[in-house]
This record gives C-alpha cells, structure tokens and sequence, in this order.
C-alpha cells in the first residue's frame, strides 16, 4: 500500500503525466455522465421491464459492455460496440481482400485509409442498431413515451442521438488516446464494465446473507477465494510468454563490428488476445437479431442459444473460441515471414537450420501455445456459467470471467505499462519494485 500512494505521488510530480491522466478522468467522467441522460421525451420511472430484460442472458452483457446505458435508454445505449464490430469486419477484409492488404502495407497513410472506412462501416452498423433498439424499447416500454409524442415521430430524431452518442463515445476514446494516457477505446470499454461492478457486488452480498438456503458467508468467501484464482489465471494468461533464443552471426565492416549479440522472440502463451472472445460473442449475439425478426420466438433452440448458461449456448461457445483462437493467431503470427526476416538480418535460432527448418520449428512452438491457451480461454469464457452452479447472482457471476475479465485485467496490465513508461523517464519507481511489468519474463 506504501508503494502504491507513493507511485502516485511521483505520478502528480510529472506535470506531462498528471495532465494525461487528469484528461482521462474528465474523458471517462463525461463519458459516464452521458450514459445517465435518457432520450428526450421518454419517462426513465416507467423503463422497469427494460430493465428487468436486461437482468439476464445475452442482454445483460449488451447492457454491461454499454454501462447500464442499454437499460437506461440513454443517449449512449449503444456504445462502443458499434465500433468494436466495424473494426473486427475491416481486420477481416483486410485478410480476404488484396486491396484492404495493400493499404495495410502503407503505413501511417493506409492506416488512416482504414480508420476512415471503420467510421463509415460503424455508421452503418448504427444505422441497422439504433432503429432495433428504439423496436425493441417500444415493445418493452411502450408507456414511456411521453403523452402526445407518436412512436414514429420519436424515433427518427432518437435514432439520429443514438447514432451521434455512440460517435461522440468514439470520440471521447481517440482524445484519451492522444491527449489522455492512451487505449481510449479499451478505457472507455473497462469504465463500463466496473461501473457495474459495485451494484453487482451489493447485490451478492445482500442475497447471501438474507436467503437461507444460500451458504451466507462461508459460500461468499469461497465466491471471492475462486474470483481471486480467476484473476490471477487472466493474468498469467495476458502476459506470459515463452521466449526463443535468436544469435545473430557477427558482421565486420571496416572497423566496426556488427551482429554477434544473442536476442529474443518472445511468442505469447495467448498471441490472440481477447479478439477471439469477442469474435465468438459477436456471432452468439446473432440469436437476438433471430429473435427480433422470427414468429417463432419461443423456439426452444433460440432459447437455449439466448441462455448464456445453457449446455448448448457453452459448447457453441468453447467451440467458436477454440477456432478463432488458431485464426486469429494464424494471421497475426507468420512463421515463414518471421524466418525470412531473421535470414535477412543474419540471425538464427541455436540448433535449427535457417529458412524452412526456423519457420516449421516456431509454427511448432506457436502450436504448443494456441492449443492450452485456447481451452484456457474457453474455461475463463464459460466461467459466469460455472459460477451460476454456485448460485452467484447473473450480475456478480459476470465478473468471473469471459469478455469482462480479460478486458478488464488487460487494460489495467496496459495502463500500469503507460504510467510506469512515463515515470521511469523521469527516473521514477513504478508501480512495481523491479520497474517493469511482467510481461517482460518468460512464463
């Protein structure tokens, strides 16, 4: 606890670093504020069965990743989500499309190339999103509506202030980007899921102790023992790597001496990240669009698809993230490339040929990665439902693990690399003794 008040302190003394996060916390407290402001013209007191549908399944995880914005009806009910899909379709065409290839090889020109056609491609996932949501308030909370305001007039102009929040929640991310202390978009992402954190918390506490066949306090300290061996796994699992040795053979040019030195590739026991998590719950949201749109929305099949603790939600689920997982690593992580580029600059692995030999050797090691790391992913992803065993509340169990807690342990991990970046330029202790994260040691 010294450490971390006195981390703070040398935080405040760089005036570059205090601004940045000081910016942050304006950009993250505009941000929640927003999430609080409901559309005009609808009665927040009267949006109960919105919020009772957003207690559980699929759309509490809507609701979690917006920051209790969905159920609310506010100006910012759709998030960043949006934008999140647009960038996962862009990242795809960008393996399937050559031209999307070649602007991704030109630099800090294509990358603006393909931001720009990500804010095009997100204003048109708002243009579908913002219609079915306003579809799917009028269903759940038809009274709403204020006396004398048609649904038709209303939701044109309410369409248009949900397409504009969830722009200006993109905004709000690139200035904490540029200005702030960086990764606006997962910051703003992490901000909602821990605004949800202390209701969710309360909640737990409160039906522990006042049920009687719940366990009361023994079970909730068993719910916090697994919590904590959760987090610790989330956290082995974003920064452990495993490191192969590369010699570069020694170059004399004139009288100067090149090469020679012994470096590092260091592979990820998880390269891939949250991307396959979020690929996965990207498709599973496809049941709720089923629904919207089908006569039959009682059909058992849909329904277990809409219950995040099904059998059959869980195995479609583990199944979809497994196979993203060597996707995403595949087109990520080039082994012949990698061998190439160590060729061409006179390096080797120790014991392995270069060229063929060096590129099948790390598509071996990469392989001995993915496959642990995929099923450890899978079972942090299934464990809200595993935790729904012990009767967690819906709300609290989604803190032990899929989407929230990787972002949310990732993000953290990401901001402490920022701060102790800018504090040891200045010659200051980090938040940790040794001054760098872990992510600098081999697992």
């Amino acid at each position: 606890m010294k450490k971390f008040f006195e981390t703070l302190k040398n935080c405040w003394k760089v005036e570059d670093l205090r601004q940045r996060l000081l910016i942050t916390i304006l950009f993250t407290a505009i941000y929640r504020f927003g999430s609080f402001i409901v559309l005009p013209g609808i009665n927040p007191s009267m949006l109960e069965k919105l919020q009772s549908q957003t207690a559980g399944g699929l759309m509490s995880l809507l609701d979690m990743f917006s920051g209790g914005a969905f159920s609310n009806a506010s100006i910012f009910a759709l998030g960043i989500m949006p934008y999140i899909s647009a960038s996962i379709v862009m990242q795809l065409l960008a393996i399937a499309i050559p031209y999307f290839q070649k602007m991704q090889r030109e630099g800090e020109s294509g990358r603006k190339k393909i931001n720009w056609y990500t804010r095009v491609l997100t204003i048109i996932i708002l243009a579908f999103q913002a219609p079915a949501y306003l579809i799917n308030l009028k269903a759940q909370a038809a009274g709403a509506l204020a006396t004398g305001i048609s649904w038709p007039a209303f939701m044109i102009p309410a369409a248009i202030i949900l397409a504009a929040g969830s722009m200006f929640i993109l905004w709000l991310g690139e200035r904490i980007t540029d200005k702030g202390i960086g990764n606006g978009v997962s910051i703003i992402i992490m901000v909602g899921i821990i605004a949800r954190l202390p209701q969710a918390f309360f909640q737990e506490v409160t039906s522990r102790f006042t049920a009687i066949s719940s366990g009361g306090l023994v079970m909730f300290i068993i719910e916090i023992i697994i919590l904590y061996l959760v987090v610790c796994a989330a956290i082995l699992l974003v920064q452990g790597t495993r490191k192969i040795p590369v010699q570069y053979a020694k170059r004399v040019v004139g009288n100067k001496q090149y090469g020679g030195a012994r470096q590092y590739i260091p592979l990820k026991l998880f390269a891939a990240n949250v991307m396959p998590i979020i690929f996965a719950q990207a498709l599973m949201f496809i049941p709720l669009t089923i629904v919207q749109f089908s006569t039959d929305s009682t059909s058992t099949v849909l329904q277990s698809l809409m219950d995040t603790k099904s059998l059959l939600y869980n195995v479609i689920y583990v199944t979809l993230i497994i196979l993203f997982t060597y996707f995403y690593t595949a087109i990520t992580l080039n082994p012949t490339q990698m061998a190439e580029d160590m060729k061409r600059n006179n390096g080797f692995i120790p014991g392995v040929k270069p060229g063929k030999d060096t590129a099948e050797y790390i598509e071996t090691i990469m392989s001995r990665l993915t496959l642990p790391g995929s099923l450890f992913i899978a079972f942090i992803a299934v464990m809200p439902a595993l935790a729904g065993l012990l009767n967690v509340q819906d709300s609290f169990g989604q803190f032990f693990g899929g989407t929230s807690l990787l972002i949310l342990v990732g993000v953290v991990i990401d901001t402490i690399q920022q701060i102790e970046s800018h504090l040891m330029m200045r010659h200051y202790d980090g938040l940790l003794n040794s001054g760098y994260t872990r992510t600098n040691n081999a697992v």
